[in-house]
């Protein structure tokens, strides 16, 4: 049992440390807010927000024939660096479409809601639902994905030709995502 001394002793650390951690409470409660985004794109009521990260990468297409037969730019998959609000990396984005956290969680996507980005240069915004998960930690309960913010990204309209058949293109892109899981 701490004696009175000892108590009046670790007083200052313990407010020290209480005065320190408070700031990072509230960081975490704002970033943790979630976005406006038009009613088919909205995450269910019945979730959290657990996890929002900026995406920079690219959109990698190749020429191939579309399901009209023509040659056209096809989205092949997703390559970008996650980081969170701090700019710290994160994870990754890839083919799946797949978002990996550095804690080894993994969530691949589904689309279920698109809608044209505010800027016609850029990729939709998205709602997607995971159809799948791996590894364990902050991906492994999550059941639904926005993308939303994003820059760029669209494939390009001329190049995709015959003597280009099969060839890859890479097209820079960015853009928010953010990830719920359900409340209880």
């Amino acid at each position: 049992m701490l004696n009175w001394l000892a108590m009046r002793n670790l007083f200052p650390v313990v407010l020290f440390a209480v005065l320190l951690l408070l700031p990072f409470q509230n960081t975490v409660a704002q970033e943790l807010t979630k976005p406006d985004v038009p009613e088919k794109l909205a995450a269910p009521d019945s979730e959290v927000l657990v996890l929002q990260v900026h995406a920079t990468g690219s959109q990698v297409y190749i020429c191939q024939p579309g399901p009209d037969s023509k040659l056209a730019w096809i989205l092949k998959a997703p390559e970008a660096d996650l980081v969170d609000s701090k700019g710290t990396a994160v994870g990754k984005h890839f083919g799946g479409p797949t978002w990996k956290h550095n804690d080894g969680s993994e969530v691949v996507g589904k689309v279920v809601a698109r809608q044209d980005s505010p800027d016609p240069d850029s990729i939709p915004w998205l709602l997607l639902t995971a159809a799948n998960h791996s590894g364990d930690g902050i991906l492994t309960a999550v059941t639904t994905i926005q993308r939303i913010h994003t820059k760029g990204g669209v494939a390009p309209a001329s190049g995709c030709d015959t003597p280009h058949r099969s060839s890859e293109t890479k097209v820079a892109y960015s853009a928010d995502y953010y990830f719920y899981r359900p409340a209880n």
